[in-house]
This record gives C-alpha cells, structure tokens and sequence, in this order.
C-alpha cells in the first residue's frame, strides 16, 4: 500500500478522492466540520499537482434515493471555504450533472458530487448492482484515491468495487489512520491503556475480547459499564444494561484477573432520577458505583473514579480512547469525559482518540485538537481494526 504519489504525474488526471464528509447537520447547517477539515489535505495536494478531483462522499442514511434532508451542498460549499477555492458541485452521483460537471473541470479544480447513497447501488449486497454503479463512477476519472477512513470497514461501491477497476492509492488521512493503529496493535510502548465508554457492552465486546490479550488496563465508563456493574452483582438502579451480556462481562473480568490485565471499573457514578431532555432542569447526584438508588440512572462517571481514571493514565506510554464516560452533551454529567480528555492531553507517548462520539467529545468540550496524539476520523473503523477483523476498503488497496 502507498500513498497517492505512486500514482505518478497527476497533472490533468481526473482523480476520483473517496472521502468522509459525514458530518452532523442541524438542519442544512453543519455542526461540527472536523471531517471535512480532515479531508482537505489530500484534496489540496491533488489540486495543487494539477489534478481534476472529482470527491465522492455520503452523508447520513439515506434510503437510496434522492434525499434533501441528506444533500452534500452544504459540506461543497464548506470544503470550498476551507480550501480557499471554489468547488463546483453537481446535484447527483453519476448523472448529467456529475459527468458535466467533471468535464467541466480543469487542472487543479475540484468538485464533490451529490451523496453517493442516493444511489442504491452503493450500499447494495447484490455484488452486480455494485459494480454497475462502481462502473460508472469509475468512468469519471482516470485514478481513484481513498481517503474516507470512516467507510474502510464497509464493502461498497465507492470504497471498495471502484478500486477494482481503477489505479488506486491510499489518501493522506487514511494512510495516517493505518499506521497509528499498526502502533496500537503491534507492539505497542507500554504501559498501554484503553478506555472504552458509549452506551452498549455489545459495541464493543470483539474490541474487549481482543485487547485483553495486548493492554496492561481496561477503563470502562459510558452506559456499557452498568452491565459490568451487574455482573460484579451490584443493582444498577435504572441505568442501560444489557440483560444478555452480563455473563460476557462476567467472564471478561474473570478473564482479566487470570491474566494479569487491570479492568478499573468507576467507584462512582452520577446519577439522575430522568434522562436529560426538553426543559427539565438535571438533577445530579453523585452515588456509589455499588449503591445506586432503584429509581435513578447513571449518566456519567462520578468524581472519584475520574481523578482514578486519570491517574490510570497519568504513566500509560500508549492510549486509546473510545466512548464518552457520560452524557456529555449536558454539562451536569460532562466531567468524566473531560477528566479522561484532560487526561490524554498529558500523555507521554501516543495518544489516540477513537473517533465517533469521543472526537466529538473533544471538539464539544473545547479541547485543542492539537493536543492529542491523533484523533481518528472512523469510530467503526478504528474499533473493527482493534478487533482483528480485516477492513474492505483496506484490503482492496492492498491486492
């Protein structure tokens, strides 16, 4: 695998970038640009080597069809600003709009086409009505560049099918992605920690059952730890829990004990009697871990078990981070992440924060991104890659 500078002379090429510009909306007004400003390096290295970029991207879950709610015009116009030039944008995927506005391109200009889910073919299971439409976005460029990270673990036309039939390279982004999880999974500098938070134990049980084998610690905060909390026989109150999975935690921590891996579960929880929505006011009140009231919930990490959890992390030489340790979208229970955040900003070493709800963590709670060691732009792809599992979108590149 190589970057996109094995692909020689780009001068006049029309070069295909799958990017991610999967980025949240309110309405047609972007949230938070972090993908989108993540894109542009590989996207303004083509461009100033002469290159015609032609970028393909999703955003959201349409269903195959034309969606207004999911448009890409927004995330065009935004990455016109960040690259200081305009980008032409054409208003579907591989239509008249998107082979005029290809061939309307000239050297070093760029153009991102209308959501590719708005083509059914794009995410279909059927390998032929894959391919038609991997043929015809293939016919709009002359090389095809991936540097959606975010999309690696998937097998769909614009990651995968296209670069069957196209000369293909790794972007920047995504070849920076692989190398730092090559340093998390293959000899790591230790000691080596991973927080693991979000809502559900089922997320994330291949990425546990994988890393017991290769961390030294296992922090585990967000929703997933209530069904640990069950397992260690503690009531957990009207938290998330995971009936199904207690005996999997049951048997992780067991696992854990035999050899040698810590797994720091909170002391402490913060807890509300209502998860936080509409105008109620929050009501927090912080409880023991093992003495949660019947009539509450716990929606993030107490005080106590964030300063351990820093301290945990306080001689850690690598660390991976994914999952919010609470809700921290409300600031009554947004301390536990920003304890762990704080945390990583201090590392000695690698730290990587995993993409997903943590990058947004990051971004929410005022954190300099500069700061972190790297901060992944794929949550799913970050965590099938610790799980072992082998990424499509990789693969391809590689054969």
């Amino acid at each position: 695998m190589a970057e996109y500078s094995t692909l020689g002379d780009v001068q006049g090429k029309r070069v295909l970038v799958r990017s991610d510009l999967n980025v949240p909306l309110d309405g047609h007004t972007i949230t938070d640009d972090g993908r989108v400003r993540a894109s542009v390096p590989t996207i303004r290295a083509l461009a100033d080597a002469g290159a015609r970029v032609v970028v393909v991207a999703h955003l959201g879950r349409p269903k195959g069809e034309p969606d207004e709610r999911y448009t890409l015009r927004p995330v065009a116009a935004r990455l016109g600003e960040l690259l200081g030039k305009d980008v032409a944008f054409a208003n579907d995927t591989v239509g008249e709009s998107a082979q005029e506005t290809v061939a309307g391109l000239s050297d070093g200009q760029v153009a991102v086409l209308e959501n590719v889910r708005f083509n059914p073919g794009e995410t279909s299971k059927d390998e032929a009505e894959r391919g038609v439409f991997a043929d015809q976005l293939a016919a709009l460029a002359d090389a095809f560049v991936s540097d959606g990270f975010g999309v690696v673990h998937r097998k769909q036309a614009s990651v995968y099918d296209v670069a069957q039939r196209l000369p293909h390279a790794m972007g920047q982004l995504v070849a920076t992605e692989v190398e730092v999880l090559r340093r998390l999974t293959e000899d790591p500098e230790r000691p080596y920690a991973v927080v693991l938070g979000g809502s559900k134990v089922s997320d994330k049980l291949g990425v546990i059952d994988n890393l017991l084998g290769k961390a030294d610690r296992l922090l585990i905060g967000g929703g997933m730890v209530f069904t640990f909390l069950k397992a260690q026989g503690h009531e957990v109150g009207k938290s998330l829990l995971e009936e199904d999975q207690v005996e999997t935690c049951r048997g992780y921590l067991e696992r854990a004990a035999d050899t040698g891996v810590q797994i720091l579960l909170p002391t402490d929880v913060v807890v509300d009697t209502a998860f936080p929505s509409g105008d109620r006011e929050p009501q927090p009140q912080v409880v023991a871990a093992d003495a949660i009231p019947s009539d509450a919930l716990g929606l993030d990490i107490g005080p106590e078990s964030g300063r351990a959890f820093a301290a945990a992390l306080a001689d850690a030489r690598t660390v991976f981070w994914n999952g919010p340790m609470g809700v921290f979208e409300t600031p009554a229970f947004a301390d536990g992440t920003r304890a762990v955040a704080q945390a990583l900003t201090g590392i000695d070493g690698l730290s990587v924060v995993g993409g997903g709800d943590s990058a947004a963590a990051v971004r929410t709670l005022g954190f300099d991104e500069a700061a972190f060691g790297h901060i992944s732009t794929g949550g799913g792809a970050s965590l099938e890659y610790l799980e072992g599992k082998t990424l499509p979108g990789i693969q391809v590149l590689e054969d």
